[in-house]
This record gives structure tokens, C-alpha cells and sequence, in this order.
């Protein structure tokens, strides 16, 4: 009979398929394997290793006690999917009187803005400031760190675009990076800020994965004004010695805590660490903790906070849950959007792989419909968001990636097919609808 000796490290059983329990538990992975002797016979070694494979899947055995079903444990519920948030939070009746009540103390004409910015303000129908923007514009425009909250939809893009442009145009030497959480919400900032800067010879560079990076070389050469990017793709061009931050005196880290979620705190402190000393760094978000709060202020200095919150979601959003059944949400789904009412609707998934088999169910069953999630390349992403603006579909569906960034007209409701892992990340979904000051709906299906 073959026998193999193993030594006492993570080595693969198989050279062409390695093991992945060694990555979590290789002490009692070997230990179970080797026993007390340190050698058995091959065949065994290939069989015990088989059962350990399967046992994976959900059958029994020392790592796996009890029968599972596929994706699932004995309580029916995900291995990865966390605890459901309580159904009461889902639930509160819109107020627009306190968007009403707002008090506005500016105008644009009150803010040194160059004349050319205060035309652009008006061409594109911005009449008064929002309150975020009539409450952190000044102390911007005097070069001050600034932490700006405010609710969804309320114009916080424009609050910190616009002393950027009026910095650049007193002073086009100098450059300024905007860093985004997510490719749509960088595109987006790039959209605003196209709009805004009509007329005044400031360019700007889009720097987001999943484009080509040749491109993105090229506009570099260009010596933009503007840096707009995700924090990977940032950090590429930089190692690349493409993107030079040395000039770069002003810095806006947009939607800070999901890049904190997203595991981005490394990235953004090697990037802060390239930019001159003398800075002003501004920071953005609709919601942001204690945590993140603090993390925010090492890359500050003196910052102010400025708060524009009317609560904890919009106020002209109106919420309520809808209770279903695992096998009836689809059907309920569907009885929801055949209403004239659902106009323009953003559905949220929790997985990509669910979100792409609801987009294609609802579009079998003949509705107008399109999906976004990671798997897709961006120029596919960008397409079916491009779809959905300009009513070519008027359901999409997506994971949490379209929670932030995504600024479209007119939707009408927000539904999550599943519920979110965090009520932060509630908080941005439902911010996709009632924007602008407009009423919207948002709806969450509960077991």
C-alpha cells in the first residue's frame, strides 16, 4: 500500500486544486488528516479529504453537525445574510411641512461665486441654495475643512462643486480630488460638474475601474483641473506615476462611510499622504457615525460640521412594508408594478446573482426592465442607467451599488425585494426616490 508523509504546514493535498479549508482552519484541518501517527495511506488521505470537500455542501460531518439545506442553515436563513432589521423602522408617513419650513438665510448672489458660475447656477434652474448648500458654502468658500450632512437628493454635489470652481477659476494652477464610493456616484459628480462649469476652461478627468485604463492616461496627460475617481483606480494611476497629487490643495471624500464599509480607509490614507499638508478637505454624506466621524477628523484640520437634517430619512418619502411569503414576492412584485402608480421604479436585491433572476423574470413577464451589480462591466451598468434616465425601461433593478450616486427624475418608488443589511444602507435606497423636494414611495416586503 502507497503512503505519503505531510508535514506541518498548509500544504495542498492536491497540487493543481489546493485546499480552501487550509486558509480557516488548517491546525484542526491537519489534525483531523494526520491523527497522532503524522502518516496514512494515500487512498485514505484522498477519501477523508473528499468527505471534508462534501462536507462543505451540508453534509454531516465533525465541522457540520445536522442536515442544511444548500445556502442555507437549519433556521432557513443565509450563512451570510444577516439579521433582519425591524420591520417598524420601514414604516413612517411622509411630512413635507418640514421641508417647507426650511429656513434659507442666502442667496447665490450673497456667495463670491465668479459672475460665469452664477449664470451656470441659473441656466440649469438653480434659483435658491438648498439648506446644505446655504449652510456650508461660506465657510467653504473661506477655505475652510468642512463635514457636511444632509439628507438625499438635497443638493450636497453642488455644495461642495461650487467652491471648487470658485477656487480653480481664481487660481487655475492648482488641482482638486474628489473621491467617490462607487463608479455611478463618481460619474455622476462628473455629470454635475460638467454643468456647472460651462464657460469657465475648467477640465475634469473620470478615474473609475471597469473602463479602459488607456483612456484615462491619456485625459491625464491633458493636465485636468479635477480629479474624479474611485479610490482603487486612483491609487492604480498613482503607482502608475499618472496621476501626480502634489498641486492638489483641495480633496472632497464623498459618501466617507460606505467607503469605510467597503474597506477603502487604506487606499484613501496612501492617497491623503500624496497631497500637500496644506490642504482643505472636505467631507459629505447623508449619514455617518461616531466611528466614521472620527476617523474623518485624523484627515482634517479644524473641520466644521454642518448638518441639514430633517431626520433620519427624507421626510417627503413616504414608507410602509409589504408582508409576503418566500414564494409569493414575485407575484406580489408583479401585481405592484402593472399599476399606473409605479411609474418609475428602483428595486433593490441583496445579491448579484438574485437581482440579475428577478431582472430577466420581469422582463419575461413583459415589463420594461434592466439590472445593475458588480458583475457587470461598466459601460453595461452605464447603459442600463442611461436606459432607465431617459424611460427607455422604468424598472431597475439593483444591488446596493445604485443606492448612491444615482440621481434620476421622477422615480416614483423604491421597493426592497430584500431588505438591507444595515439601516444606513436603508436610509440610501430610499433616498432615491422624493428627491428634489418632490413625494416619493418607498416599500420593503417583509416576511
Amino acid at each position: 500500500m502507497s503512503y505519503i508523509v505531510l508535514r506541518i504546514r498548509p500544504i495542498s493535498l492536491n497540487p493543481v486544486r489546493p485546499v480552501r479549508h487550509l486558509a480557516t482552519r488548517p491546525i484542526v484541518y491537519l489534525e483531523f488528516l494526520l491523527g497522532q501517527s503524522g502518516r496514512i495511506p494515500l487512498q485514505k488521505m484522498y477519501h477523508q479529504r473528499n468527505r471534508l470537500r462534501s462536507g462543505s455542501r451540508g453534509q454531516h460531518n465533525r465541522f457540520n453537525s445536522g442536515p442544511r439545506r444548500f445556502g442555507g442553515n437549519r433556521s432557513g436563513r443565509g450563512r451570510f445574510q444577516p439579521k433582519e432589521l425591524d420591520p417598524r423602522l420601514f414604516v413612517k408617513a411622509a411630512d413635507m411641512s418640514q421641508i417647507k419650513d426650511s429656513h434659507i438665510t442666502h442667496s447665490f448672489s450673497d456667495f463670491t461665486l465668479p459672475k460665469q458660475l452664477q449664470d451656470n447656477l441659473a441656466s440649469v434652474g438653480f434659483d435658491t441654495p438648498t439648506p446644505i448648500q446655504d449652510r456650508a458654502l461660506e465657510p467653504m468658500l473661506q477655505r475652510r475643512d468642512v463635514i457636511g450632512l444632509a439628507d438625499t437628493g438635497t443638493g450636497k454635489t453642488a455644495a461642495f462643486v461650487l467652491p471648487i470652481l470658485a477656487k480653480l477659476a481664481a487660481n487655475p494652477n492648482q488641482n482638486a480630488l474628489i473621491v467617490a464610493p462607487t463608479r455611478e456616484l463618481a460619474v455622476q459628480i462628473r455629470d454635475d460638474l460638467r454643468s456647472l462649469s460651462n464657460g469657465l476652461q475648467i477640465h475634469s478627468a473620470l478615474l473609475i475601474g471597469g473602463t479602459g485604463i488607456f483612456r484615462q492616461l491619456q485625459e491625464l496627460k491633458r493636465n485636468p483641473h479635477i480629479f474624479i475617481g474611485t479610490p482603487g483606480r486612483l491609487k492604480d494611476l498613482h503607482e502608475r506615476r499618472a496621476l501626480h497629487l502634489g498641486n492638489t490643495h483641495t480633496v472632497v471624500l464623498d459618501e466617507m462611510d460606505r467607503m469605510l464599509d467597503m474597506g477603502f480607509v487604506k487606499d484613501i490614507t496612501t492617497l491623503l499622504s500624496f497631497l500637500p499638508e496644506q490642504r482643505q478637505t472636505l467631507l459629505f454624506s447623508a449619514t455617518i457615525d461616531d466611528r466614521v466621524e472620527g476617523i474623518a477628523r485624523t484627515f482634517m484640520t479644524d473641520p466644521i460640521k454642518v448638518e441639514a437634517k430633517t431626520g433620519a430619512t427624507s421626510q417627503n418619502v413616504n414608507q410602509d412594508v409589504i408582508k409576503v411569503s418566500g414564494g409569493d414576492k414575485i407575484a406580489i412584485l408583479k401585481s405592484l408594478l402593472k399599476s399606473e402608480a409605479f411609474r418609475k421604479v428602483i428595486i433593490f436585491g441583496r445579491t448579484k446573482h438574485g437581482v440579475e433572476k428577478l431582472s430577466v423574470a420581469l422582463a419575461q413577464s413583459g415589463f420594461a426592465a434592466g439590472a445593475i451589480h458588480g458583475n457587470k462591466r461598466q459601460s453595461q451598468r452605464q447603459r442600463v442607467l442611461t436606459d432607465f434616465k431617459t424611460d427607455r425601461i422604468n424598472v431597475l433593478v439593483a444591488t446596493d451599488v445604485a443606492a448612491r450616486g444615482i440621481d434620476v427624475k421622477d422615480i416614483t418608488h423604491v421597493i426592497n425585494f430584500d431588505q438591507p443589511d444595515s439601516y444606513q444602507d436603508y436610509i440610501h435606497r430610499i433616498g432615491r426616490t422624493g428627491r428634489a423636494g418632490k413625494p416619493g414611495q418607498a416599500l420593503t416586503f417583509v416576511n
